[in-house]
């Protein structure tokens, strides 16, 4: 058996990432040498399609791709799975006999993480803010989960419009919709980098949140971002970002290694760092 793997991480002001602990710690804890490697594109003067090439030539088993590269990375790849061309974006490549495959495990981490943290949440109406990456694979978790109707906000008006054209092929027509304003909605899935700790501030004013809301964020660092910290004090139930955070590393910890990760020691590792 295979023991060690080579892998890492291509996006954008990354420094503060809990990829590398989160796959190296459950490598020595199933008996392989994990390496995972930070390529921020903000300390290099390398783009995206030679950082891929490094990888590739260096032997990595794959990458993760994070903001803002999840759908630039699709033009440089040879093959693209199903669900990754129908939320239109990928995350995770892995590198095989000179085939660059791209996955999405984001829509997983999500799906996964709101089950076990906002279970029994309202779904009939649900509001999306940010239509990138990390907004395409929530929305398409969204519908998968049985939300009736998603409205979808974003600064680029066009680019939620290509997204909801996306997602009600895919899903049906009317499922989804560009929305021009923060419609009123069951709950708010927050899929910006506002927030981040490279980008603070809150994509949501306080006075749209209302306590009969829920509010999940896919930001992870920081776990608690003021977006969260104003929907609780409002009375709103929350999601942070860490669960998909973690659920969408083992899906991908899986397609790097081909081993079966415990996905709690690697949820419960993550929360005992923070």
């Amino acid at each position: 058996m295979k023991k060690h793997f080579l892998t890492g991480l291509i996006g954008r002001g990354i420094a503060a990432s809990k990829s590398p602990e989160i796959h190296e710690s459950e490598g020595r804890s199933l008996g392989v040498n994990v390496s995972y490697e930070l390529m921020d594109l903000n300390d290099t003067h390398y783009d995206l399609p030679t950082l891929l090439d490094l990888a590739e030539q260096r032997g990595f088993c794959g990458v993760n791709i994070t903001y803002p590269c999840k759908q630039e990375v699709m033009r440089h790849l040879t093959e693209i799975a199903p669900e990754a061309l129908a939320i239109g974006a990928v995350n995770t490549v892995t590198f095989h006999d000179g085939q660059r495959r791209g996955y999405n495990t984001d829509a997983y981490g999500f799906a996964r993480s709101f089950e076990l943290g906002l279970p029994g949440a309202a779904l009939e109406n649900v509001l999306l803010v940010g239509a990138g990456g990390a907004g395409s694979a929530a929305g398409y978790a969204a519908l998968e989960m049985g939300v009736s109707a998603l409205h979808i906000f974003d600064e680029q008006a066009g680019r939620a419009a290509v997204l909801a054209e996306r997602l009600c092929a895919q899903f049906g027509d009317g499922r989804a919709h560009a929305a021009n304003t923060l419609e009123t909605a069951n709950g708010l899935i927050h899929a910006t980098p506002v927030g981040m700790a490279a980008h603070p501030g809150v994509a949501v004013p306080r006075e749209y949140l209302r306590a009969s809301m829920w509010v999940a964020e896919v930001v992870y660092v920081p776990l608690e971002t003021e977006l969260l910290r104003v929907a609780r004090s409002v009375g709103c139930r929350t999601l942070d970002g860490g669960g998909m955070a973690v659920y969408q590393a083992a899906r991908a910890f899986h397609l790097f290694t081909g081993l079966v990760p415990d996905e709690e020691r690697m949820l419960a590792r993550f929360r005992a760092t923070l």
